[in-house]
């Protein structure tokens, strides 16, 4: 088992989907399924965490009237209003 800060987004991601699979067919012993939800669990909040640090980072170029061009910090509410703009 990797330790979470050495796992990329998509790697926790995918362990924790099969963890997800695993436990819905129901197969585990109960000891087992504890100790698969606490890992997933800590893949969820890496994966949390690692998404939030990606929002903090990811910049949107924008253009102003005049066509100055500078860096706006991109949310997922500025990203759609920002899209809805460009569209018209």
């Amino acid at each position: 088992m990797t330790a979470l800060n050495k796992l990329s987004f998509e790697d926790a991601l995918a362990e924790l989907e099969q963890i997800v699979r695993d436990l819905e067919t129901g197969r585990m012993k109960l000891k087992d399924a504890i100790a698969a939800y606490e890992r997933g669990a800590a893949l969820r909040r890496h994966c949390e965490s690692r998404l939030g640090e990606a929002e903090m980072r990811v910049k949107a170029i924008v253009q102003n009237a005049d066509g100055a061009i500078h860096h706006e910090d991109m949310t997922p509410s500025t990203a759609t209003q920002t899209r809805e703009e460009s569209s018209q």
